[in-house]
């Protein structure tokens, strides 16, 4: 039976290849995953079981929120050739063919996804739109599942943080970054229930023998959250888009001034 998310929120990655695009702004994105690609290459040489694969069939693999590129075609490929070399290191033969689902919200620009493919690329593609929350393929299908700097994205914004009677309202910030406790409880409850439909979903659609490779930024547990630089870049950006939002109402007024003389 197909699942659906229904209570998800879209927001994608700004698509096109604009001054102010995910192409032309993930540079940070691509070294961190980058430096991990010999740590999936070991996974995949040790982990990933591919003489328990039916023999015939196409390799499948998928990137779940994969944006707009180029950071998704690099990993692609690195991911690729160190299957490949399981296949050669086993002599197994032939190496099955590959296909590559990518996957994000349906407003993703996969226009633009697909306009870059590169062109010397060894698999088939197709895109995948739909929230990676609930399941996304059929059940036993998928070889090997690939996520990078995705999962810290929450389905949604927690109800309660919003609702200014609740004891974890949030008072208009954009983030959990020194916030009373009961704020950060209630995205990280969030976070749980979204985890914990990611990887159901996951053990659903992966074959046996397969591997989920996730790349999540952390913190070190001793660090406070009010002190995590990725938790005070946000703190800076809400504090930001708080005083344009006071901004907007002082100009209205000043319109109206203007329009009613």
């Amino acid at each position: 039976m197909m699942e659906s998310n229904k209570s998800s929120q879209a927001y994608p990655m700004k698509g096109g290849d604009g001054v102010s695009s995910y192409t032309n702004n993930s540079s940070y994105q691509k070294s961190l995953a980058e430096v991990v690609m010999s740590l999936i290459g070991e996974a995949i040489a040790n982990k990933l079981d591919v003489q328990s694969f039916v023999g015939g069939h196409p390799f499948l693999i998928a990137d779940l929120g994969c944006s707009i590129g180029p950071n998704t075609f690099i990993a692609v490929k690195n991911i690729i050739n160190s299957v490949q070399l399981k296949y050669q290191t086993l002599k197994i033969t032939p190496t099955p063919e590959i296909q590559v689902f990518f996957n994000d919200h349906a407003s993703n620009d996969f226009n633009t996804l697909f306009k870059t493919l590169p062109s010397d690329k060894h698999y088939y593609a197709a895109g995948v739109p739909g929230s990676f929350y609930a399941r996304l393929f059929p059940r036993s299908s998928f070889h090997l599942i690939y996520s990078s700097f995705a999962l810290h994205w929450l389905s949604k914004v927690p109800d309660e943080v919003m609702e200014k009677g609740s004891p974890a309202w949030n008072k208009g910030r954009v983030h959990y970054g020194g916030a009373e406790e009961e704020v950060v409880m209630a995205y990280k409850q969030q976070y749980e229930r979204d985890m914990h439909g990611f990887l159901n979903a996951r053990a659903e659609e992966v074959v046996c023998g397969g591997l989920v490779v996730g790349l999540v930024p952390g913190r070190p547990n001793e660090v406070p959250h009010s002190k995590c630089i990725g938790n005070v870049l946000f703190e800076i950006l809400g504090c930001c888009l708080l005083e344009m939002a006071k901004e907007v109402p002082l100009q209205l007024n000043k319109y109206r001034l203007f329009t009613n003389n």
